[in-house]
């Protein structure tokens, strides 16, 4: 039996941190690599520029590095690890796990570690998970980050969607809560019969790499872009609608809303049936363009720091992803 919502231990965020790699890329670069412009950019997407890591530097060094911030911020060590949940689409490779590679890198020798595969939804997700860890007492303290390297798996001969995407990370300390503050509704939803409008077709184990797959281009992302944007909008409405439904918060309640940065007009779509006017809404996606996972967690960290969002704050997180996978979190910070 499921004991209610209100008779489990419940979990509350204590620490967030983010990385985002140096090299900034503008549309104007862009329009030397393909037929695009960075008014075509802007107007449909909202993106001005993204940031791209280099060639050394790994999904897991970006996850880390914003795992130490997260930590840092909470004032815990290494060793007080027992869950270490990465989400990314984009890991260093496919065995062992990167969130392993994480693990080693920051020596939390006491934790459990994995990877969740769902895509741009993965933070909401993940804290899901979180919560599920400390209302079943396994764990106290619990590591969430997702990062990604996206311009790994993006085909850069693709306007459709080479314009789209950046890299980064952002991760969350995740314990018991002490007080009124703490996640007060999760919701997480899929539907696999959608997979093929967002995905990579090739490079697993049903289709391996090989020459073949490399000269087709088939192991990165593939993209169908008016199908994603009316799923997106329908999803991340329904996820926003039912983690305030589930919380019993109505909308002129929360103080802001960070979806996933993907495109403008998704954002705004969803803040409008939401009934949140866009002044409380946080909105990074033209500095960094669609980051998976990344997108929320990073954007809810530069809230915290730029003050849009404090101790006590109502803060609803929602986004959608490959999967189709969406998801949604309602928190007292």
């Amino acid at each position: 039996m499921i004991r209610p919502r209100n008779e489990r231990p419940r979990a509350r965020i204590t620490g967030t941190g983010r990385y985002s790699p140096e090299r900034v890329v503008t549309n104007t670069e862009l329009e030397s690599l393909v037929d695009t412009s960075d008014e075509w950019i802007r107007t449909r997407t909202g993106i001005r520029e993204r940031r791209i890591a280099d060639d050394d530097t790994s999904t897991a060094d970006m996850g880390a590095a914003a795992a130490r911030e997260a930590m840092g911020r909470a004032g815990i060590e290494p060793e007080d690890i027992d869950v270490l949940i990465l989400s990314t689409a984009t890991p260093d490779r496919l065995l062992p796990s990167t969130a392993c590679d994480i693990q080693a890198s920051l020596g939390a020798k006491n934790a459990a570690a994995y990877d969740i595969t769902t895509a741009c939804s993965g933070f909401p997700y993940g804290l899901a998970l979180a919560e599920g860890h400390i209302a079943a007492d396994q764990a106290k303290t619990v590591l969430v980050i997702s990062a990604e390297k996206m311009s790994a798996i993006i085909d850069w001969s693709d306007r459709s969607t080479c314009v789209l995407f950046g890299d980064g990370a952002g991760a969350a300390v995740v314990q018991p809560a002490e007080d009124e503050r703490g996640i007060l509704s999760t919701f997480t939803k899929s539907d696999g019969t959608l997979a093929e409008l967002l995905w990579r077709p090739a490079g697993g184990a049903s289709i391996p790499l090989d020459i073949a797959v490399l000269d087709s281009r088939s192991h990165l992302v593939q993209m169908a872009g008016p199908e994603v944007f009316k799923a997106a909008v329908r999803s991340m409405c329904e996820a926003a609608g039912s983690a305030l439904e589930r919380a019993g918060v109505a909308a002129e309640e929360i103080d802001l809303l960070v979806p996933h940065q993907a495109n403008i007009r998704i954002i705004e779509s969803t803040a409008k049936y939401a009934g949140i006017p866009m002044e409380k809404v946080y909105v990074n996606v033209d500095r960094y363009g669609n980051m998976s996972s990344a997108t929320v967690p990073l954007a809810l960290d530069e809230a915290r720091e730029t003050g849009r969002v404090g101790p006590g704050s109502l803060v609803l997180l929602v986004a959608f992803g490959a999967g189709f996978t969406w998801g949604s979190a309602v928190v007292r910070l």
